[in-house]
């Protein structure tokens, strides 16, 4: 039991009552943690725990696979680890007791082996099937019983919590509707190519900065993060719960005055690790091969941070798990922050922009952490609308990338990267990675370069591509000095490689990001 603010007295106490009157009962009993359900996945060739609580000092047994081990409870909790699984028919988890001259068995029908996976995030994680970009027909053909689908319901909580609420259920018309669409899509295409079992853990969250999917002593411990994060949410929490009890104050005046009342209650901000400790920290240590992650919207404006904030995400979670995982995430699509503006406008000259200094932070974490791969989907964005429909490519790619990093495959799983940049007689001439089977534009000539000289003052430029390079002028700036590619909310581009992937948003320079914070002026005294 975690006890929140949200909770009265009186729940309270009627908790305290319920959990006094039953305790002998429950501590009597074996009990597996809810992830361990029907229809779940295990995942193969590793370590893989399975815990859950009983009376202190009860031997507990498990048995599966022709693997039976055993473990003593100690502070309540066991855990046993089964070792080095492998696909196979659906078989059935048996845990037993004796405890007391009492028998205990607990038993999990329709198990498989195969690959487990996360999928996190914020809003465009969270993107149901059913609202999805002609969705219809692959809700239809979705059913697959090497598919399975655990959601993890939404929770905030101050303290981590231990367990679960949900079941593991079958990938069928019937259970995919409500589901990531992106989680599905990719689990889809990695159970096809595989040929294994896939099961998806579903962890998301509309809206969700990054800082409440990490563990509040994470954030603690770095001088920043508790000046920019914990130390601000303080102050800004203290002025919305102010706002908070004067609304209350308001709404009970009109009350009493028989007045009617449609002020909109105030809401607080979102608080640092909450998100961790109600749907992260109990789903741990289940074992995972990797995650795939849709986030950073809401962290667009601070995209400076996200460069450190997002890799220590990561790390945060490698290490709670002790296991260095996969991790996959999306690039933010395109999208006009104003919405108001026409494609003509929005390229009517290049301009600076917190979204396309976000994707820049996502690219640097796929170089400065290991097995860590990016999705690009610059050509599947709405102008209009931070959520676009076309879900499909987004699942698509991470498998690809999924297949290459963690399954060894050897294919084309990325887009044009950019590598190197040469600046010679008034042209720059860009050299790029995973250029796979050679450079492209899409649809006509390339769009969306733009360079600047020494003043960095960017204009657009002409850019061609040359075997598998692409040289980029502009008769208006006769010494260039950098170039830039599709740095914009919504960048309008078209490089992609052969092999059908779309190249990255990138720029040369390493000139000051706009979101950067400014130094603070210290005041100083005149003698």
């Amino acid at each position: 039991i975690v006890w929140t603010a949200r909770m009265t007295p009186h729940a309270l106490i009627r908790t305290f009552l319920v959990l006094l009157c039953t305790a002998g009962l429950a501590s009597a009993e074996v009990r597996l943690h809810n992830l361990f359900t029907d229809h779940m996945v295990l995942q193969q060739s590793t370590s893989v725990p399975i815990w859950g609580w009983a009376e202190e000092g009860e031997k507990v047994t498990v048995e599966f696979a022709g693997q039976k081990v055993s473990t003593t409870t100690r502070n309540g909790r066991w855990m046993v680890k089964l070792k080095n699984l492998k696909p196979g028919a659906p078989a059935t988890l048996r845990v037993f007791s004796d405890w007391g001259g009492k028998h205990t068995a607990l038993q999990v029908s329709d198990v498989l082996v195969g690959e487990v996976w996360i999928a996190s995030g914020q809003s465009n994680m969270e993107w149901g099937m059913r609202s999805s970009f002609n969705s219809t027909n692959d809700i239809a053909a979705s059913a697959n019983p090497q598919i399975r689908l655990f959601t993890v319901p939404k929770l905030k909580l101050n303290a981590p919590t231990n367990n679960v609420k949900g079941a593991w259920q079958e990938c069928g018309p019937e259970t995919v509707p409500g589901f990531s669409a992106v989680a599905y899509y990719f689990a889809r295409d990695l159970q096809k190519a595989l040929g294994v079992p896939v099961g998806i853990i579903h962890t998301s969250w509309g809206g969700s900065p990054a800082e409440v999917w990490l563990r509040e002593d994470v954030l603690a411990a770095d001088k920043d993060y508790k000046r920019d994060i914990l130390d601000t949410y303080s102050a800004s929490n203290q002025k919305a719960l102010a706002a908070i009890a004067q609304w209350e104050n308001e709404k009970a005046a009109a009350a009493d005055d028989k007045k009617p009342f449609t002020k909109r209650r105030p809401s607080t901000s979102w608080k640092p690790a909450e998100l961790y400790n109600g749907m992260i920290a109990n789903i741990i240590p289940y074992a995972i091969n990797g995650a795939i992650w849709y986030q950073g919207e809401s962290n667009a404006g601070r995209a400076w941070q996200y460069r450190r904030l997002f890799t220590d995400m990561i790390q945060n979670w490698r290490h709670d798990w002790d296991r260095d995982f996969t991790f996959l995430e999306v690039q933010l699509a395109p999208y006009d922050q104003s919405r108001k503006r026409s494609v003509e406008q929005i390229t009517a000259a290049p301009v600076e922009s917190n979204w396309a200094e976000l994707r820049e932070a996502q690219l640097l974490a796929t170089k400065n952490l290991k097995k860590v791969g990016m999705a690009v989907i610059t050509d599947v964005g709405d102008k209009d609308d931070i959520h676009p429909t076309k879900k499909a490519p987004v699942g698509a790619r991470l498998a690809l990338l999924a297949r290459k990093i963690t399954y060894g495959e050897k294919i084309v799983a990325n887009g044009p990267t950019f590598d190197d940049v040469k600046f010679k007689d008034g042209q720059a001439v860009l050299s790029f990675k995973n250029v796979g089977g050679g450079l492209m534009a899409q649809g006509g000539a390339l769009t969306g370069f733009a360079i600047a000289g020494e003043d960095k003052q960017f204009t657009w430029a002409t850019a061609t591509i040359e075997g598998d390079k692409v040289v980029v002028s502009s008769a208006k700036v006769a010494k260039p000095a950098a170039v830039r590619y599709g740095w914009a909310d919504f960048p309008v581009v078209n490089l992609w490689n052969k092999d059908g992937l779309p190249a990255t948003p990138f720029r040369t320079d390493d000139w000051e990001m706009i979101t950067k914070p400014k130094p603070v002026q210290r005041a100083t005294t005149a003698k």
